[in-house]
């Protein structure tokens, strides 16, 4: 296990290493002015030449993606033009937010992908399997951004239930149900289409095992139909586990719409800004703590699925 682990974390060094040089080369090369858009047409000359050897932008692409990389190793992603604080304080922060809403969302994606897919996969003929099977379609057809215009406009404009936004109350005392109550729309929004993915995975891989020959010969031993159904879900794991991983790792990265339209201030509002301001290090050092988390979890995905699966460990 420890040589299966340890084989995977290698192999995450070239992928993130690559991430940021496409990254580096990609922000880079994108039109525009950073130093223009922090200190506006009308800069002395003095002030802009200053700001860019500041920020090493007269020195050549590849002496600054080193020495970016350099910093980056020891834990220092340089300094917010905007903010004027160091980027890994506004990271971090912004990423426990990022988790608490990918991480809220995802038990909404595990519950309800295990709830559509199973009922599918046990009734796949009756009317129960057909409406799983239509609102796993409905949720995964649904477009992230208009589904959160149209919970804000129905649950918190309409009617007035829940905030459209923030994670607390602008008034108040910001009690203990202040949060959750923030948290449910961004966290609905974001869990739709990937709870739609999970269950018509799920549905087909249980699908296959409830109506093949392993239910068979476990029912020709004599077996319930709860213990065949036990039996199953055991084998269906893995395939559970696996798209679970992809969806929480799709969740750390692709909730920037739903941050955005949320206020909701994590990694993708954090990022949102900083390309609105050209805030150079806010843009790399947040991809590049993205990537890691997109990375780790991947690394978290591959150890579980080898414990459950012996088998997995002796793969190349």
């Amino acid at each position: 296990m420890r040589r299966f682990l340890l084989r995977r974390l290698l192999l995450a060094v070239p992928t993130l290493f690559g991430v940021t040089v496409v990254v580096f080369a990609t922000v880079a090369l994108v039109p525009g002015d950073p130093v223009g858009a922090f200190l506006g047409p009308g800069a002395p000359p003095s002030a802009r030449r200053e700001l860019t050897r500041r920020l090493g932008l007269d020195r050549p692409l590849p002496v600054r993606y080193a020495s970016w990389l350099w910093h980056a190793v020891h834990g220092d992603l340089g300094t917010s033009i905007s903010a004027q604080r160091p980027v890994l304080r506004l990271l971090l922060p912004a990423f426990g937010q990022t988790l608490l809403l990918a991480g809220s969302a995802f038990l909404l994606v595990l519950a309800g992908g295990v709830l559509l897919g199973g009922l599918g996969a046990i009734r796949p003929r009756g009317p129960v399997g057909r409406v799983s099977g239509a609102l796993s379609t409905l949720f995964v057809s649904a477009p992230q951004y208009s589904v959160s215009l149209l919970l804000i406009a129905v649950f918190a404009v309409h009617w007035q239930l829940l905030p459209a936004g923030g994670t607390h109350d602008a008034f108040g005392d910001g009690g203990p149900a202040d949060l959750p109550r923030h948290l449910v729309l961004p966290a609905v929004a974001a869990a739709l289409v990937p709870l739609g993915l999970t269950a018509r995975v799920f549905r087909a891989a249980l699908g296959d095992l409830v109506e093949g020959e392993l239910a068979d010969s476990l029912r020709a031993r004599g077996l319930s139909r709860t213990a065949v159904l036990r039996h199953c879900l055991h084998n269906a794991s893995p395939a559970l586990l696996t798209i679970g991983g992809l969806q929480l790792a799709y969740l750390l990265e692709g909730v920037v719409f739903v941050e955005t339209l949320f206020s909701w201030p994590g990694v993708g509002q954090l990022l949102y800004n900083a390309l609105s301001a050209r805030d150079l290090p806010v843009i790399e050092g947040g991809v590049l703590v993205a990537a890691v988390g997109f990375v780790g979890v991947n690394i978290a995905v591959d150890t579980a699925h080898a414990f459950i699966d012996p088998r997995v460990r002796s793969r190349p």
